[in-house]
């Protein structure tokens, strides 16, 4: 009964997976439709900026919020 488990289970995986690659396959599109205007790219600062410097800035923020909220619920 496990071997029976195990193999429609691999059939399933790969079904699903085939599908998948299928569908998205016009993700990979190399000719850009008409009206694509894509802007100039970013520079190392800027991307490490947006994707590294930010959320930590955004984490700390809420963090401090949380934390400042914390203390005077305490204190009262």
């Amino acid at each position: 009964m496990d071997k029976k488990n195990a193999l429609r289970a691999g059939a399933v995986t790969a079904g699903t997976t085939l599908m998948m690659l299928l569908m998205s396959s016009p993700a990979f599109a190399a000719i850009p439709d008409d009206g694509d205007d894509p802007g100039p790219g970013l520079s190392v600062a800027e991307t490490l900026g947006l994707y590294v410097g930010a959320p930590i800035l955004l984490f700390l923020v809420i963090a401090g919020l949380v934390m400042a909220g914390d203390k005077s619920r305490k204190q009262g």
